[in-house]
Protein backbone atom coordinates (compact mmCIF):
# COMPACT_ATOMS: atom_id res chain seq x y z
CA UNK A 1 0.00 0.00 0.00
CA UNK A 2 1.41 3.40 -0.96
CA UNK A 3 1.06 6.72 0.77
CA UNK A 4 -1.99 8.76 -0.35
CA UNK A 5 0.53 11.23 -1.78
CA UNK A 6 1.70 8.64 -4.30
CA UNK A 7 -0.20 6.95 -7.08
CA UNK A 8 0.97 3.91 -9.00
CA UNK A 9 -0.55 1.03 -10.85
CA UNK A 10 0.56 -2.10 -9.02
CA UNK A 11 0.99 -5.51 -10.63
CA UNK A 12 1.47 -8.32 -8.09
CA UNK A 13 2.45 -11.63 -9.71
CA UNK A 14 1.14 -14.98 -8.48
CA UNK A 15 4.00 -17.43 -8.97
CA UNK A 16 1.92 -20.60 -9.10
CA UNK A 17 4.29 -23.56 -9.37
CA UNK A 18 7.19 -21.71 -10.99
CA UNK A 19 10.30 -23.13 -9.40
CA UNK A 20 13.13 -20.85 -10.51
CA UNK A 21 13.90 -17.17 -10.08
CA UNK A 22 14.42 -16.87 -13.83
CA UNK A 23 10.96 -18.27 -14.60
CA UNK A 24 9.46 -15.84 -12.08
CA UNK A 25 11.33 -12.90 -13.62
CA UNK A 26 10.20 -13.92 -17.10
CA UNK A 27 6.62 -13.92 -15.83
CA UNK A 28 7.04 -10.36 -14.53
CA UNK A 29 8.36 -9.19 -17.88
CA UNK A 30 5.45 -10.85 -19.67
CA UNK A 31 2.73 -9.51 -17.34
CA UNK A 32 3.79 -5.89 -16.84
CA UNK A 33 1.58 -3.80 -19.16
CA UNK A 34 4.17 -1.10 -19.95
CA UNK A 35 7.56 -1.21 -21.62
CA UNK A 36 9.29 0.52 -18.71
CA UNK A 37 8.34 0.12 -15.07
CA UNK A 38 9.55 0.24 -11.47
CA UNK A 39 10.02 -3.10 -9.73
CA UNK A 40 10.21 -3.74 -5.99
CA UNK A 41 10.46 -7.09 -4.27
CA UNK A 42 10.46 -8.28 -0.67
CA UNK A 43 12.57 -11.26 0.46
CA UNK A 44 12.51 -13.82 -2.38
CA UNK A 45 10.79 -11.13 -4.43
CA UNK A 46 13.89 -8.96 -4.14
CA UNK A 47 15.90 -11.71 -5.78
CA UNK A 48 13.26 -11.94 -8.51
CA UNK A 49 13.52 -8.17 -9.00
CA UNK A 50 17.28 -8.46 -9.47
CA UNK A 51 16.73 -11.23 -12.00
CA UNK A 52 14.24 -9.02 -13.85
CA UNK A 53 16.89 -6.33 -14.09
CA UNK A 54 19.52 -8.84 -15.23
CA UNK A 55 17.25 -10.07 -18.03
CA UNK A 56 15.93 -6.70 -19.19
CA UNK A 57 17.80 -3.73 -17.66
CA UNK A 58 16.45 -1.38 -20.32
CA UNK A 59 12.90 -1.87 -19.03
CA UNK A 60 13.55 -1.08 -15.35
CA UNK A 61 13.14 2.55 -14.25
CA UNK A 62 13.62 1.99 -10.51
CA UNK A 63 14.58 -0.96 -8.32
CA UNK A 64 13.44 -1.64 -4.75
CA UNK A 65 15.18 -4.35 -2.72
CA UNK A 66 13.36 -5.04 0.55
CA UNK A 67 14.59 -7.47 3.22
CA UNK A 68 16.49 -9.56 0.71
CA UNK A 69 19.96 -10.70 -0.26
CA UNK A 70 22.28 -11.51 -3.14
CA UNK A 71 24.31 -14.48 -1.90
CA UNK A 72 23.88 -17.98 -3.36
CA UNK A 73 23.37 -21.13 -1.29
CA UNK A 74 26.53 -21.43 0.81
CA UNK A 75 28.89 -24.27 0.14
CA UNK A 76 29.55 -27.05 2.62
CA UNK A 77 27.96 -27.39 6.04
CA UNK A 78 26.18 -24.02 5.99
CA UNK A 79 24.44 -24.85 2.74
CA UNK A 80 23.45 -28.32 3.92
CA UNK A 81 22.04 -26.80 7.11
CA UNK A 82 19.91 -24.36 5.11
CA UNK A 83 18.71 -27.13 2.79
CA UNK A 84 17.82 -29.41 5.71
CA UNK A 85 15.92 -26.63 7.47
CA UNK A 86 13.87 -25.84 4.40
CA UNK A 87 13.13 -29.53 3.78
CA UNK A 88 11.94 -29.93 7.37
CA UNK A 89 9.50 -27.05 6.94
CA UNK A 90 8.29 -28.57 3.68
CA UNK A 91 7.69 -31.90 5.41
CA UNK A 92 5.58 -30.16 8.05
CA UNK A 93 3.62 -28.36 5.32
CA UNK A 94 2.94 -31.63 3.53
CA UNK A 95 1.98 -33.65 6.60
CA UNK A 96 0.37 -31.10 8.92
CA UNK A 97 -0.65 -28.25 6.63
CA UNK A 98 0.64 -24.82 5.78
CA UNK A 99 -0.56 -23.14 8.96
CA UNK A 100 1.31 -25.65 11.12
CA UNK A 101 4.42 -24.97 9.06
CA UNK A 102 3.85 -21.23 9.40
CA UNK A 103 3.70 -21.54 13.20
CA UNK A 104 7.29 -22.78 13.09
CA UNK A 105 8.63 -20.62 10.29
CA UNK A 106 7.07 -17.26 11.08
CA UNK A 107 8.55 -16.91 14.56
CA UNK A 108 11.83 -15.84 13.01
CA UNK A 109 10.13 -13.50 10.55
CA UNK A 110 8.85 -10.82 12.89
CA UNK A 111 9.97 -8.60 15.72
CA UNK A 112 9.80 -10.73 18.89
CA UNK A 113 7.09 -8.48 20.33
CA UNK A 114 4.79 -9.39 17.41
CA UNK A 115 4.59 -13.08 18.29
CA UNK A 116 1.15 -13.93 19.65
CA UNK A 117 -0.43 -10.68 18.45
CA UNK A 118 -3.17 -10.19 15.83
CA UNK A 119 -0.43 -9.13 13.40
CA UNK A 120 1.27 -12.48 13.86
CA UNK A 121 -2.04 -14.20 13.09
CA UNK A 122 -2.22 -12.16 9.86
CA UNK A 123 1.22 -13.45 8.87
CA UNK A 124 0.08 -17.02 9.61
CA UNK A 125 -3.10 -16.48 7.58
CA UNK A 126 -1.08 -15.19 4.63
CA UNK A 127 1.22 -18.21 4.62
CA UNK A 128 -1.70 -20.60 5.10
CA UNK A 129 -3.28 -19.35 1.87
CA UNK A 130 -0.47 -21.02 -0.06
CA UNK A 131 -0.08 -24.72 -0.77
CA UNK A 132 2.67 -27.21 0.01
CA UNK A 133 3.23 -27.57 -3.75
CA UNK A 134 3.81 -23.83 -4.13
CA UNK A 135 6.08 -23.85 -1.07
CA UNK A 136 8.13 -26.68 -2.61
CA UNK A 137 8.50 -24.78 -5.89
CA UNK A 138 9.70 -21.65 -4.10
CA UNK A 139 12.13 -23.65 -1.95
CA UNK A 140 13.62 -25.06 -5.14
CA UNK A 141 13.98 -21.54 -6.53
CA UNK A 142 15.79 -20.36 -3.43
CA UNK A 143 18.07 -23.38 -3.09
CA UNK A 144 19.18 -22.80 -6.69
CA UNK A 145 19.49 -19.01 -6.41
CA UNK A 146 22.37 -17.39 -8.28
CA UNK A 147 25.01 -15.11 -6.84
CA UNK A 148 23.55 -11.70 -7.65
CA UNK A 149 26.28 -9.64 -5.95
CA UNK A 150 28.22 -9.00 -9.21
CA UNK A 151 25.11 -7.30 -10.61
CA UNK A 152 24.99 -4.59 -7.93
CA UNK A 153 27.82 -2.31 -9.16
CA UNK A 154 26.26 -2.29 -12.64
CA UNK A 155 22.91 -0.87 -11.52
CA UNK A 156 22.15 2.54 -13.03
CA UNK A 157 18.54 3.10 -11.97
CA UNK A 158 17.41 4.71 -8.67
CA UNK A 159 17.59 1.89 -6.14
CA UNK A 160 16.03 1.63 -2.67
CA UNK A 161 17.61 -0.87 -0.26
CA UNK A 162 15.39 -1.38 2.80
CA UNK A 163 15.16 -3.71 5.79
CA UNK A 164 13.90 -3.89 9.35
CA UNK A 165 16.19 -3.01 12.24
CA UNK A 166 15.42 -6.36 13.92
CA UNK A 167 15.38 -8.49 10.76
CA UNK A 168 17.23 -11.62 11.88
CA UNK A 169 17.25 -13.13 8.38
CA UNK A 170 18.49 -10.28 6.22
CA UNK A 171 19.36 -7.46 8.54
CA UNK A 172 20.91 -4.00 8.41
CA UNK A 173 24.54 -5.08 7.95
CA UNK A 174 23.68 -7.11 4.86
CA UNK A 175 21.68 -4.24 3.38
CA UNK A 176 24.34 -1.66 4.21
CA UNK A 177 26.82 -3.75 2.21
CA UNK A 178 24.37 -4.04 -0.69
CA UNK A 179 23.70 -0.30 -0.71
CA UNK A 180 27.43 0.44 -0.64
CA UNK A 181 27.90 -1.71 -3.74
CA UNK A 182 25.13 0.02 -5.74
CA UNK A 183 25.87 3.44 -7.30
CA UNK A 184 23.75 6.14 -5.62
CA UNK A 185 21.54 3.70 -3.71
CA UNK A 186 19.24 4.89 -0.93
CA UNK A 187 19.38 2.87 2.30
CA UNK A 188 16.38 2.76 4.65
CA UNK A 189 16.34 0.94 7.99
CA UNK A 190 12.83 0.52 9.39
CA UNK A 191 12.76 0.75 13.17
CA UNK A 192 11.00 -1.78 15.39
CA UNK A 193 10.55 -4.29 12.57
CA UNK A 194 11.62 -7.80 11.74
CA UNK A 195 11.68 -9.45 8.33
CA UNK A 196 8.01 -8.80 7.56
CA UNK A 197 8.52 -5.04 7.41
CA UNK A 198 5.70 -4.47 4.91
CA UNK A 199 3.22 -5.87 7.44
CA UNK A 200 4.92 -4.82 10.67
CA UNK A 201 5.54 -1.17 9.75
CA UNK A 202 3.44 -0.52 6.61
CA UNK A 203 3.36 3.26 6.97
CA UNK A 204 7.14 3.62 7.23
CA UNK A 205 7.69 1.26 4.31
CA UNK A 206 5.06 3.07 2.22
CA UNK A 207 6.72 6.41 2.89
CA UNK A 208 10.10 5.02 1.79
CA UNK A 209 8.52 3.56 -1.35
CA UNK A 210 6.75 6.85 -2.06
CA UNK A 211 10.02 8.76 -1.91
CA UNK A 212 11.61 6.13 -4.17
CA UNK A 213 8.81 6.49 -6.73
CA UNK A 214 9.25 10.25 -6.81
CA UNK A 215 12.98 10.03 -7.56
Amino acid sequence: MLSPLCHARCVVPAWGLRDSLTAMAEQVLAEVPTERFSVAGHSMGGRVALEVLRLAPQRVERLGLLSTGTHPLPAGEAGEKERAGRMLLLQIARTQGMRAMAQEWARGMVHPECIGTPLFDEVLDMLARGSAEQFAAQINALLNRPDAAPLLPTLQCPTLVLTGRQDSWSGPAQHEAMAAAIPNATLAIIEHSGHMCTMEQPQAVSEALGTWLRR
